[in-house]
């Protein structure tokens, strides 16, 4: 098959920083644009001794994913990270949840190492906050910490309910990796708006935590 020429006349391809070249809207010339599944930081919220960590702005009909990368989330006291939604202005944070969660663990000395689904981190039509560290406690070490991502997807849609899933790292309170995976729906067709992350015991000694938007 012989291939077609492009007049020299059709392209716009100036460079741009983080564009790639594709076909123009005529599909009879090219041009530069906006790369598939680029990551925008839309906010950085950082911990200090926080009760909670709240993100209140930037949820909207923007973007179909977003994301919630956190880093260097350091416990004041041994406890397990969890997160809740709301709608609107709401501050209550108690949107009806339900999902499933499993965790892979390896030890410092080599006594554990499995993989399991985690009965005691799941919700089924709940109102509470869900876990994301499954399986044990985030470690109170000055060198321990929890990292992971949240995912929610199409916070904004009126007619489905909220998929979301989250994969975390902590270093456990019995000296061991556990490698989290979380997953569920968020069951309202309300627009989701708002994120709150907390320690189910303690404040947030430290930690980073930045709102991405999916292109």
């Amino acid at each position: 098959m012989a291939l077609s020429k492009v007049n020299f006349n059709s392209m716009n391809v100036t460079p741009s920083a983080s564009k790639a070249i594709k076909f123009n809207s005529s599909n009879d010339g090219l041009e530069t644009g906006d790369m598939g599944g680029s990551l925008i930081l839309l906010s950085t919220t950082t911990a200090s001794s926080s009760a909670t960590i709240d993100i209140t702005s930037g949820i909207d009909s923007t973007y179909k994913e977003y994301q919630v990368h956190f880093f260097d989330v350091h416990p004041q006291s041994g406890s397990r990270l969890a997160f809740q939604v709301d709608t609107g202005t709401n501050t209550n944070y108690n949107q009806t949840i339900t999902s499933t969660a499993f965790v892979a663990r390896h030890s410092e000395d080599d006594s554990t190492a499995d993989l399991g689904y985690n009965t005691g981190d799941d919700l089924a039509q709940s109102t509470s906050f869900q876990r994301l560290s499954c399986g044990g406690t985030v470690e109170t070490d000055a060198d321990a910490s929890a990292t992971g991502i949240l995912h929610l997807f199409d916070p904004a849609n009126t007619t489905f309910v909220k998929n979301f899933m989250a994969t975390m790292q902590i270093y456990n309170n019995d000296q061991a990796s556990h490698n989290s995976y979380v997953a569920g729906y968020i069951n309202t067709t309300t627009a989701i708006t708002r994120i709150r992350f907390k320690y189910e015991s303690g404040n947030i000694d430290a930690g980073t935590f930045k709102l991405y938007g999916v292109s």
